[in-house]
């Protein structure tokens, strides 16, 4: 049994795409970030960074107690090696998979992360850093774009990658991007939406979609921690 940490932004879809995937038993539990409930002692302990997700598998391969792992990507990976699947074999194809994995932790969700905020959360509308994500978000689209001509996902089979990057894609439109400037992409992205088990995972968040995750004090509580927080 995988206990999945879990709110559904596109870091948690992550995970429950894996999960659904790979028909792996799973339970989620629901860290509300807009309530501060990534700063409790008990959720540190797994996640020392503050952040979800994180999972707790409790029959971890080599037979020993429980293990618990954070960042989105380390437990793609994880996952991946666990079961054997959505990583492939080889060293060449495993090597690029891991490339593009890294490139969503290190870039995609990182920019765009800042393009959601300064668009969207920033209490002042900063021209310059508005523009400077747009354009970053917009790059990278180009980049992921042109990796995906003549391949029908990221590197020749579905992998980690793919899982990794489509959750970045999904809120384009908040990201000021048009998807018919991207034609791969585009072709991509439709296709990995309509998988069964994508479908199914974003059904997973629906309880906690309509709750309403940024106001003035969730704000105050996502955008405004220190290293106190961690005591």
């Amino acid at each position: 049994m995988i206990e999945l940490y879990y709110w559904p932004t596109p870091n948690g879809h992550k995970i429950t795409i894996f999960l659904e995937e790979a028909e792996l038993e799973y339970q989620i539990v629901p860290v509300d970030i807009s309530a501060g409930e990534q700063f409790k002692p008990e959720f540190l302990k797994i996640s020392p960074n503050n952040r979800m997700p994180a999972i707790i598998d409790d029959r971890p391969t080599d037979g020993g107690e429980a293990i618990s792992v954070f960042e989105s990507g380390a437990i793609l990976q994880y996952l991946a090696e666990k079961t054997g699947k959505f990583l492939p074999n080889s060293l060449r194809e495993r090597k690029a998979v891991s490339e593009w994995l890294f490139w969503q932790v290190g870039g995609l969700g990182p920019m765009a992360g800042q393009n959601h905020h300064f668009g969207q959360y920033a209490p002042e509308k900063i021209p310059y850093a508005i523009d400077r994500y747009v354009r970053e978000t917009n790059r990278l689209y180009g980049v992921l774009n042109k990796q995906l001509e003549g391949k029908e996902y990221i590197v020749g089979e579905y992998s980690i990658a793919d899982m990794a990057c489509y959750p970045w894609i999904v809120p384009y439109e908040k990201q000021q991007q048009n998807l018919d400037e991207f034609p791969n992409l585009k072709r991509w992205f439709e296709s990995v939406r309509s998988r069964p088990a994508v479908i199914r995972a974003y059904e997973k968040g629906q309880p906690w979609m309509s709750q309403p995750t940024i106001t003035e004090e969730s704000k105050k509580i996502l955008f405004g921690q220190t290293s106190k927080n961690l005591s």
